[in-house]
Protein backbone atom coordinates (compact mmCIF):
# COMPACT_ATOMS: atom_id res chain seq x y z
CA UNK A 1 0.00 0.00 0.00
CA UNK A 2 1.07 3.30 -0.80
CA UNK A 3 1.17 6.49 1.37
CA UNK A 4 1.51 10.17 1.26
CA UNK A 5 5.03 11.61 2.89
CA UNK A 6 5.88 15.06 2.90
CA UNK A 7 9.93 15.91 2.45
CA UNK A 8 12.15 18.48 2.81
CA UNK A 9 15.46 17.65 1.28
CA UNK A 10 17.92 20.46 1.54
CA UNK A 11 18.52 21.48 4.90
CA UNK A 12 21.54 22.80 6.28
CA UNK A 13 23.44 22.65 9.85
CA UNK A 14 24.83 25.66 11.28
CA UNK A 15 27.10 24.01 13.76
CA UNK A 16 28.15 20.84 15.31
CA UNK A 17 27.93 19.23 19.17
CA UNK A 18 30.94 21.51 19.68
CA UNK A 19 29.43 24.57 18.70
CA UNK A 20 31.97 24.54 16.29
CA UNK A 21 30.51 25.96 12.58
CA UNK A 22 29.41 23.41 9.36
CA UNK A 23 27.71 26.08 7.39
CA UNK A 24 28.77 29.49 8.12
CA UNK A 25 25.74 31.13 7.13
CA UNK A 26 23.39 29.09 8.95
CA UNK A 27 22.11 29.70 12.40
CA UNK A 28 24.50 28.59 15.22
CA UNK A 29 21.64 27.07 16.81
CA UNK A 30 20.95 24.84 13.76
CA UNK A 31 22.87 21.64 15.46
CA UNK A 32 21.49 18.04 13.66
CA UNK A 33 19.98 16.72 16.14
CA UNK A 34 17.96 20.15 17.25
CA UNK A 35 17.00 19.87 12.98
CA UNK A 36 15.43 15.82 14.14
CA UNK A 37 13.33 17.38 16.73
CA UNK A 38 12.05 20.38 14.90
CA UNK A 39 11.12 18.24 11.75
CA UNK A 40 9.93 15.61 13.61
CA UNK A 41 7.70 17.61 16.75
CA UNK A 42 6.84 20.92 14.65
CA UNK A 43 7.26 21.22 11.38
CA UNK A 44 5.71 17.14 10.53
CA UNK A 45 8.00 16.50 8.03
CA UNK A 46 8.20 12.52 7.34
CA UNK A 47 11.48 12.86 5.10
CA UNK A 48 14.07 15.27 5.77
CA UNK A 49 17.89 15.70 3.63
CA UNK A 50 20.21 17.55 5.75
CA UNK A 51 23.32 18.01 3.35
CA UNK A 52 26.43 18.77 5.13
CA UNK A 53 26.60 15.19 6.59
CA UNK A 54 30.22 14.44 4.88
CA UNK A 55 31.39 16.30 8.18
CA UNK A 56 33.20 14.13 10.12
CA UNK A 57 31.70 15.76 13.59
CA UNK A 58 28.23 15.43 12.30
CA UNK A 59 28.84 11.87 11.78
CA UNK A 60 30.20 11.45 15.01
CA UNK A 61 26.68 13.19 16.08
CA UNK A 62 24.55 10.33 13.85
CA UNK A 63 26.63 7.56 15.47
CA UNK A 64 25.98 9.18 18.93
CA UNK A 65 22.38 9.15 18.05
CA UNK A 66 22.35 5.42 17.05
CA UNK A 67 24.19 3.95 19.89
CA UNK A 68 21.63 5.62 22.47
CA UNK A 69 19.14 3.96 21.12
CA UNK A 70 17.42 7.34 19.94
CA UNK A 71 18.09 6.80 16.40
CA UNK A 72 18.26 3.88 14.18
CA UNK A 73 19.59 2.86 10.81
CA UNK A 74 16.95 1.42 8.38
CA UNK A 75 17.85 -1.75 6.39
CA UNK A 76 16.80 0.05 3.27
CA UNK A 77 19.17 3.15 4.00
CA UNK A 78 17.80 6.32 5.80
CA UNK A 79 18.33 7.04 9.61
CA UNK A 80 14.83 7.31 11.58
CA UNK A 81 14.31 9.30 14.51
CA UNK A 82 11.15 9.88 16.09
CA UNK A 83 8.88 10.31 13.46
CA UNK A 84 10.94 11.43 10.51
CA UNK A 85 13.61 10.00 8.31
CA UNK A 86 16.76 11.21 7.62
CA UNK A 87 18.59 11.07 4.16
CA UNK A 88 22.23 11.53 4.14
CA UNK A 89 23.49 14.41 2.35
CA UNK A 90 25.90 16.80 0.73
CA UNK A 91 25.99 20.22 -0.73
CA UNK A 92 29.15 20.38 -2.78
CA UNK A 93 30.23 23.63 -5.51
CA UNK A 94 31.86 22.05 -8.03
CA UNK A 95 34.45 23.18 -9.96
CA UNK A 96 35.04 21.15 -13.68
CA UNK A 97 37.30 22.32 -16.08
CA UNK A 98 33.87 22.40 -18.60
CA UNK A 99 31.92 24.49 -16.30
CA UNK A 100 31.42 28.29 -17.29
CA UNK A 101 31.11 28.75 -13.18
CA UNK A 102 30.76 27.14 -9.80
CA UNK A 103 27.78 24.63 -9.97
CA UNK A 104 25.66 23.50 -6.16
CA UNK A 105 24.98 19.74 -6.41
CA UNK A 106 23.37 17.61 -4.03
CA UNK A 107 24.75 13.84 -3.29
CA UNK A 108 22.41 11.69 -1.01
CA UNK A 109 24.11 8.25 0.34
CA UNK A 110 22.18 5.70 2.06
CA UNK A 111 24.16 4.40 5.15
CA UNK A 112 26.61 5.88 7.40
CA UNK A 113 29.02 3.52 6.53
CA UNK A 114 28.73 4.83 3.11
CA UNK A 115 28.43 8.62 3.58
CA UNK A 116 31.97 8.12 5.59
CA UNK A 117 33.45 6.36 2.49
CA UNK A 118 32.63 9.33 0.64
CA UNK A 119 34.01 11.72 3.54
CA UNK A 120 37.44 9.64 2.34
CA UNK A 121 36.99 10.75 -1.15
CA UNK A 122 36.36 14.13 -0.74
CA UNK A 123 38.92 14.65 2.04
CA UNK A 124 41.28 14.45 -0.98
CA UNK A 125 39.49 17.03 -3.29
CA UNK A 126 38.52 19.44 -0.75
CA UNK A 127 40.15 21.94 1.08
CA UNK A 128 38.20 21.37 4.35
CA UNK A 129 35.83 18.64 4.75
CA UNK A 130 34.71 20.13 8.15
CA UNK A 131 32.51 22.87 6.40
CA UNK A 132 29.59 22.75 4.16
CA UNK A 133 29.25 23.51 0.84
CA UNK A 134 33.07 23.85 0.07
CA UNK A 135 34.58 24.23 -3.45
CA UNK A 136 35.60 20.62 -4.93
CA UNK A 137 37.52 19.84 -7.57
CA UNK A 138 37.16 17.09 -9.82
CA UNK A 139 35.40 16.09 -13.23
CA UNK A 140 31.71 16.26 -12.74
CA UNK A 141 31.67 12.47 -14.17
CA UNK A 142 33.96 11.66 -11.77
CA UNK A 143 31.70 13.04 -8.96
CA UNK A 144 28.40 11.41 -10.51
CA UNK A 145 30.27 7.76 -10.81
CA UNK A 146 31.51 7.84 -7.31
CA UNK A 147 28.31 8.45 -6.03
CA UNK A 148 26.87 6.15 -8.19
CA UNK A 149 29.50 3.26 -7.24
CA UNK A 150 28.55 3.99 -3.60
CA UNK A 151 24.94 3.52 -4.13
CA UNK A 152 23.74 7.16 -4.02
CA UNK A 153 21.41 9.74 -5.73
CA UNK A 154 23.10 13.18 -7.95
CA UNK A 155 20.81 15.80 -7.97
CA UNK A 156 21.56 19.21 -9.38
CA UNK A 157 20.97 22.05 -6.60
CA UNK A 158 18.34 25.38 -7.09
CA UNK A 159 19.49 24.68 -10.76
CA UNK A 160 18.22 28.59 -12.03
CA UNK A 161 20.10 30.95 -9.27
CA UNK A 162 22.18 33.19 -10.86
CA UNK A 163 25.70 32.99 -9.52
CA UNK A 164 26.04 28.64 -8.46
CA UNK A 165 23.98 26.76 -10.12
CA UNK A 166 23.73 24.80 -13.74
CA UNK A 167 22.05 26.99 -15.84
CA UNK A 168 22.37 30.31 -13.82
CA UNK A 169 26.02 30.23 -14.43
CA UNK A 170 27.71 26.52 -14.85
CA UNK A 171 26.15 26.16 -18.63
CA UNK A 172 25.72 28.13 -21.65
CA UNK A 173 23.06 26.03 -22.99
CA UNK A 174 23.02 22.20 -22.13
CA UNK A 175 23.34 20.20 -19.01
CA UNK A 176 25.71 17.81 -21.17
CA UNK A 177 28.14 20.60 -21.30
CA UNK A 178 29.11 19.30 -17.15
CA UNK A 179 27.07 16.12 -16.58
CA UNK A 180 26.24 12.90 -17.63
CA UNK A 181 22.34 13.11 -18.19
CA UNK A 182 21.86 9.24 -17.34
CA UNK A 183 23.64 10.01 -13.98
CA UNK A 184 21.37 12.79 -12.32
CA UNK A 185 18.50 11.53 -10.50
CA UNK A 186 16.31 14.44 -10.41
CA UNK A 187 16.58 18.29 -10.35
CA UNK A 188 15.92 20.76 -7.73
CA UNK A 189 13.76 23.85 -8.76
CA UNK A 190 14.65 26.68 -6.50
CA UNK A 191 12.97 29.10 -5.00
CA UNK A 192 12.69 31.55 -7.96
CA UNK A 193 11.12 29.06 -10.42
CA UNK A 194 8.30 26.35 -10.61
CA UNK A 195 7.44 23.18 -12.68
CA UNK A 196 5.51 25.37 -15.64
CA UNK A 197 8.79 27.56 -15.66
CA UNK A 198 11.45 25.22 -15.73
CA UNK A 199 9.40 22.47 -17.98
CA UNK A 200 10.11 24.85 -21.01
CA UNK A 201 13.60 23.40 -20.91
CA UNK A 202 13.54 20.07 -22.80
CA UNK A 203 16.48 18.62 -21.97
CA UNK A 204 14.66 18.15 -18.20
CA UNK A 205 12.16 16.62 -19.38
CA UNK A 206 13.38 12.95 -18.21
CA UNK A 207 13.62 14.32 -14.35
CA UNK A 208 11.62 14.43 -11.49
CA UNK A 209 11.65 18.08 -9.90
CA UNK A 210 12.25 18.74 -6.21
CA UNK A 211 10.84 21.76 -4.40
CA UNK A 212 13.21 22.23 -1.49
CA UNK A 213 13.77 25.04 1.43
CA UNK A 214 17.67 25.38 1.41
CA UNK A 215 17.29 26.06 4.82
CA UNK A 216 19.67 28.04 7.18
CA UNK A 217 17.42 28.66 10.18
CA UNK A 218 14.83 27.09 11.83
CA UNK A 219 11.96 29.01 10.30
CA UNK A 220 13.15 28.16 7.05
CA UNK A 221 12.65 24.75 7.30
CA UNK A 222 10.08 23.36 4.84
CA UNK A 223 9.37 26.81 3.49
CA UNK A 224 9.38 24.78 0.16
CA UNK A 225 9.06 20.82 -0.04
CA UNK A 226 6.91 18.13 -1.65
CA UNK A 227 3.99 15.52 -1.17
CA UNK A 228 5.77 12.05 -2.31
CA UNK A 229 4.02 8.96 -2.56
CA UNK A 230 6.29 5.39 -1.24
CA UNK A 231 5.36 2.17 0.13
CA UNK A 232 7.28 3.77 3.59
CA UNK A 233 9.60 6.15 4.28
CA UNK A 234 13.51 5.21 3.60
CA UNK A 235 16.17 5.61 1.10
CA UNK A 236 15.69 2.78 -1.28
CA UNK A 237 11.80 3.78 -1.34
CA UNK A 238 13.13 7.54 -2.19
CA UNK A 239 14.88 6.39 -5.10
CA UNK A 240 12.30 4.64 -6.65
CA UNK A 241 10.10 7.56 -6.30
CA UNK A 242 11.87 9.56 -8.09
CA UNK A 243 12.25 6.79 -11.19
CA UNK A 244 8.37 6.95 -10.43
CA UNK A 245 8.00 2.77 -10.42
CA UNK A 246 4.84 1.55 -9.27
CA UNK A 247 2.69 4.42 -8.46
CA UNK A 248 5.71 5.60 -6.40
CA UNK A 249 6.96 9.44 -6.81
CA UNK A 250 6.37 13.01 -6.32
CA UNK A 251 2.46 13.90 -6.12
CA UNK A 252 2.85 17.43 -5.40
CA UNK A 253 5.52 20.29 -5.16
CA UNK A 254 4.85 23.30 -2.88
CA UNK A 255 7.12 26.37 -3.34
CA UNK A 256 6.83 29.81 -2.55
CA UNK A 257 6.05 31.81 -5.43
CA UNK A 258 8.39 32.23 -8.08
CA UNK A 259 7.98 35.98 -7.65
CA UNK A 260 8.65 35.71 -3.78
CA UNK A 261 12.25 34.51 -4.69
CA UNK A 262 15.39 36.58 -4.37
CA UNK A 263 16.07 35.79 -8.08
CA UNK A 264 13.00 35.73 -10.33
CA UNK A 265 13.62 39.33 -12.15
CA UNK A 266 16.34 40.49 -13.62
CA UNK A 267 17.75 43.68 -11.57
CA UNK A 268 20.44 46.46 -12.16
CA UNK A 269 22.56 45.78 -8.78
CA UNK A 270 23.91 49.30 -8.80
CA UNK A 271 20.38 51.48 -8.92
CA UNK A 272 17.81 48.47 -8.44
CA UNK A 273 16.00 48.95 -10.90
CA UNK A 274 14.35 46.68 -13.64
CA UNK A 275 14.45 47.74 -17.15
CA UNK A 276 17.18 47.16 -19.45
CA UNK A 277 18.69 47.01 -22.95
CA UNK A 278 20.87 44.25 -23.13
CA UNK A 279 23.28 44.48 -19.89
CA UNK A 280 22.80 48.11 -19.83
CA UNK A 281 20.46 49.75 -16.88
CA UNK A 282 18.26 52.41 -18.55
CA UNK A 283 17.66 54.17 -15.31
CA UNK A 284 21.11 54.48 -14.57
CA UNK A 285 23.06 53.67 -17.84
CA UNK A 286 25.85 51.13 -15.73
CA UNK A 287 26.23 47.85 -16.88
CA UNK A 288 25.17 46.31 -13.31
CA UNK A 289 22.55 43.33 -14.35
CA UNK A 290 21.94 40.91 -12.14
CA UNK A 291 20.11 37.96 -14.59
CA UNK A 292 16.68 37.05 -13.37
CA UNK A 293 15.44 33.45 -13.07
CA UNK A 294 12.46 34.29 -15.04
CA UNK A 295 14.90 35.34 -17.86
CA UNK A 296 17.21 33.16 -18.16
CA UNK A 297 14.88 30.71 -18.09
CA UNK A 298 13.46 32.39 -21.40
CA UNK A 299 16.50 32.04 -23.31
CA UNK A 300 16.55 28.27 -22.76
CA UNK A 301 13.28 27.26 -23.34
CA UNK A 302 12.24 25.13 -26.47
CA UNK A 303 9.28 25.91 -28.70
CA UNK A 304 8.40 21.83 -28.58
CA UNK A 305 5.87 21.47 -25.88
CA UNK A 306 7.02 18.98 -22.75
CA UNK A 307 5.61 15.33 -22.58
CA UNK A 308 5.52 14.64 -19.63
CA UNK A 309 2.41 14.83 -17.23
CA UNK A 310 3.88 16.43 -14.13
CA UNK A 311 2.18 16.80 -10.28
CA UNK A 312 0.77 20.07 -9.71
CA UNK A 313 2.93 22.88 -7.93
CA UNK A 314 0.88 24.60 -5.25
CA UNK A 315 2.04 28.04 -4.37
CA UNK A 316 2.72 28.48 -0.54
CA UNK A 317 4.33 31.04 1.46
CA UNK A 318 5.66 29.93 4.85
CA UNK A 319 3.78 30.78 8.19
CA UNK A 320 6.54 33.62 8.96
CA UNK A 321 5.09 35.36 5.59
CA UNK A 322 1.86 35.98 7.43
CA UNK A 323 1.20 39.67 8.50
CA UNK A 324 0.61 39.77 12.05
CA UNK A 325 1.78 36.36 12.66
CA UNK A 326 4.47 36.61 15.75
CA UNK A 327 6.47 34.22 18.01
CA UNK A 328 3.79 34.12 20.50
CA UNK A 329 1.03 32.86 17.34
CA UNK A 330 2.97 30.83 16.32
CA UNK A 331 3.24 29.02 19.14
CA UNK A 332 0.25 29.16 19.99
CA UNK A 333 -0.80 27.35 17.08
CA UNK A 334 1.88 24.84 17.25
CA UNK A 335 0.50 24.15 21.01
CA UNK A 336 -3.02 23.30 19.43
CA UNK A 337 -2.42 21.91 16.05
CA UNK A 338 0.65 20.31 16.75
CA UNK A 339 2.99 20.99 13.67
CA UNK A 340 2.95 23.57 10.89
CA UNK A 341 2.29 20.65 7.83
CA UNK A 342 -1.61 20.43 9.95
CA UNK A 343 -2.11 24.06 9.97
CA UNK A 344 -0.99 24.81 6.20
CA UNK A 345 -3.15 21.52 4.85
CA UNK A 346 -5.37 20.22 7.17
CA UNK A 347 -6.66 22.31 10.20
CA UNK A 348 -10.18 24.04 9.36
CA UNK A 349 -9.62 27.72 9.35
CA UNK A 350 -13.11 28.18 11.46
CA UNK A 351 -10.83 26.92 14.21
CA UNK A 352 -7.85 28.72 13.52
CA UNK A 353 -9.75 32.15 13.13
CA UNK A 354 -11.32 31.40 16.53
CA UNK A 355 -8.02 30.50 17.91
CA UNK A 356 -5.89 33.58 16.23
CA UNK A 357 -8.27 36.00 14.42
CA UNK A 358 -10.10 36.29 11.60
CA UNK A 359 -6.85 38.58 9.46
CA UNK A 360 -4.76 35.15 9.79
CA UNK A 361 -7.33 32.98 8.90
CA UNK A 362 -7.85 34.93 5.91
CA UNK A 363 -4.34 35.03 5.16
CA UNK A 364 -4.31 31.19 4.96
CA UNK A 365 -6.84 30.82 3.06
CA UNK A 366 -5.38 33.24 0.35
CA UNK A 367 -1.81 30.84 0.53
CA UNK A 368 -4.28 27.35 0.55
CA UNK A 369 -5.87 28.61 -2.58
CA UNK A 370 -2.46 30.28 -4.34
CA UNK A 371 -4.61 33.78 -4.42
CA UNK A 372 -1.69 35.94 -2.88
CA UNK A 373 -0.83 39.28 -3.88
CA UNK A 374 2.87 39.60 -4.35
CA UNK A 375 5.31 42.43 -4.84
CA UNK A 376 8.01 40.74 -6.97
CA UNK A 377 11.39 39.84 -5.80
CA UNK A 378 15.03 39.93 -7.26
CA UNK A 379 18.75 41.04 -7.32
CA UNK A 380 18.64 38.92 -4.12
CA UNK A 381 15.63 40.88 -2.13
CA UNK A 382 12.81 38.53 -1.50
CA UNK A 383 9.59 39.58 -3.22
CA UNK A 384 6.52 39.98 -0.26
CA UNK A 385 3.48 39.48 0.61
CA UNK A 386 0.53 42.10 0.12
CA UNK A 387 -2.11 41.51 1.77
Amino acid sequence: MLKHYYADLHIHIGSDEEKRPVKITGSKSLTLSRILQESSRRKGLDLIGVVDCHVPAVQKEIATLLEKGQAIELEHGGIRFESVTLLLGVELELYDQNCDGPIHVLCFLPYLKTIRKFTEWLSDRMTNIHLSSQRVYVEAHDLQKKVKQLGGLFIPAHVFTPFKSLYGKGVKKTLKQVFLPDLIDAIELGLSSDTKMAEKILELNKYTFLSNSDAHSFIKIAREYQKIQMKTCNFTEFSLALKEIEGRGVTANYGMHPKLGKYYQSVCKNCGQTTFEGKLCLHCGKRAKINGVAERIAQLSSPIPTTRKRPPYYYHAPLDYIHGLGRKTYEKLLDHFGTEMAILHEVDLEDISELVGDRIAQQLLKIRSGKIGIKTGGGGHYGKIIE
